[in-house]
This record gives C-alpha cells, structure tokens and sequence, in this order.
C-alpha cells in the first residue's frame, strides 16, 4: 500500500516532462540562461562580448556594405559558439575529475585552441573589411551612413540585445529569460520605437507612426509586468536601456 507521499512523489514525476518532450519555450530558456551564465562566470566571453560591440559600431561608422556586415556577423557568432562549446567543455571535464589527468589537460587545451583559431580567423575577417574603409573615413562618410536607417536600426538592437545580456549577467539573474534585470521584452521594444521614430522623421505621418510604436512597446511592458515575469522596475531598466542605446546610434553616429 503506497503512502500519500509516495503517491504525490509519482504524480509529481508523471507530470514532468522528460528529456526531449519539453517545449520550445523551455528549451530556448535553458539556452539562455546558459549563454547568460558563460557572460557572468567566463572571463574571454566578457571579452569577446566587448569587442563584438565595438566592432558593429566601427562597421557602423565606416558604412561597410550589407554582405560585409553579414560576414562579420557570422564570424563574430562563430567565435561566441565555439567559446562556449570550450567553456561548456571545460566544465564537464571538472565534472568527471577534479584530479590532474593528462587526457584531461589535454582536452582542454585542444578546446582552448580551437578559441583561439576561431579569434584569429575573426580577427584577419575583421581586418580584410574594415582596413579598406579606415582610409577613406571622413566625414562625409559619416553622412552617408545616415542614408541606410536598416544599418542604424540593426546595430542599434544588436547592442541591446548584448546589452541585456550583460546587464542580467552581472544582476546575477536566478532564471535570465522568465524575468531579471533589465527586461529584454521592454528594451527590444522601447528600442524599435525610437528606430520607427527616426526613421520616420522626414515621413508625413511621422508623428503617427512614432505614437503607435510607443504604445505597442507600453503594452509589451505592462504584459511582461501583469504576466508576473518582471517588476516594474525591471521593465524601467529595459525601456531606458533600448531607449538611450538606440537614441545613442541614431543621434550620435
């Protein structure tokens, strides 16, 4: 005869979802929280965040064509996957022993270079691209860039989204996508409406477009704050986060 804890302890495991039956939703979350975690714990990945930002800013500044900022984006995830692969190496080796092992020095080291080839080879990509424009930078090539409101809008979210990353990083965020400071829903949001607004600027319904957008990110705030996911607060640090960044690309770049 089973007791009423034995009986809750099976109704507890029925209902949970087992290895490859849980949703999209929750698979996304693991993932981020494990790139969140590699942010807040992993020196080089601070690093590579850093210099990745910079880099959108200077291609940015240099007004480098769609296909080439496509490259250097994928170079630039590319060095951001294969640290994380390392990283997530390196902790499953400290899982299996905590004592010295040579196969274990050397897994490591493997790994570590495997980061290290994928940073050169962003490096020489970097370089190939920019090197060129850096000649000719003046600034009528900074006007230029004000023709292309896509470039502005892509890096502009591109920096918040690194942004938020960061921030739920170094807040030590228990669980990164169901909440934490800041809120990325209201940043992305309050972002895309400071984009509408300045790319609508010279539009006769400038005015209109800039309303609606603003309101469309309020009510993606107050979801995320009635659903219970983030405090009011939360949702403030994200909204003045997309706000000032995006304000920053536009205004001054």
């Amino acid at each position: 005869m089973c007791s009423g804890a034995q009986v809750l302890g099976k109704g507890r495991k029925a209902s949970e979802p087992r290895k490859g039956q849980q949703g999209v939703a929750w698979s996304f979350g693991h993932a981020y929280r494990g790139l969140v975690h590699a942010v807040r714990t992993q020196r080089n990945m601070r690093f590579h965040v850093a210099v990745a930002a910079a880099v959108l800013v200077l291609s940015l500044l240099l007004g480098v064509s769609k296909l080439e900022l496509a490259v250097l984006v994928l170079v630039i995830v590319a060095v951001f996957v294969v640290e994380m692969f390392n990283t997530a190496l390196e902790f499953t080796v400290d899982l299996v022993t905590r004592e010295y092992h040579p196969l274990a020095k050397l897994a490591k080291d493997v790994s570590a270079g495997a980061v290290l080839v994928a940073s050169v080879g962003a490096v020489a990509v970097g370089y190939l691209i920019l090197a060129d424009e850096l000649g000719p930078f003046s600034l009528e090539t900074l006007q230029s860039i004000r023709r292309w409101p896509g470039h502005l809008t892509l890096v502009a979210l591109g920096l918040v989204a690194i942004g938020v990353v960061v921030g739920k990083a170094f807040t030590r965020s228990p669980n990164p996508f169901f909440g934490g400071m800041p809120s990325g829903h209201a940043a992305v949001a309050f972002a895309g409406w400071v984009a509408a607004s300045f790319v609508a600027t010279d539009g006769r319904f400038a005015g209109l477009v800039s309303l609606i957008t603003l309101l469309m990110a309020l009510l993606v705030s107050q979801s995320r704050v009635e659903a219970g996911i983030h405090t009011f607060y939360q949702v403030a640090a994200g909204a003045i986060l997309g706000t000032f960044l995006t304000v920053a690309v536009f205004q001054f770049l």
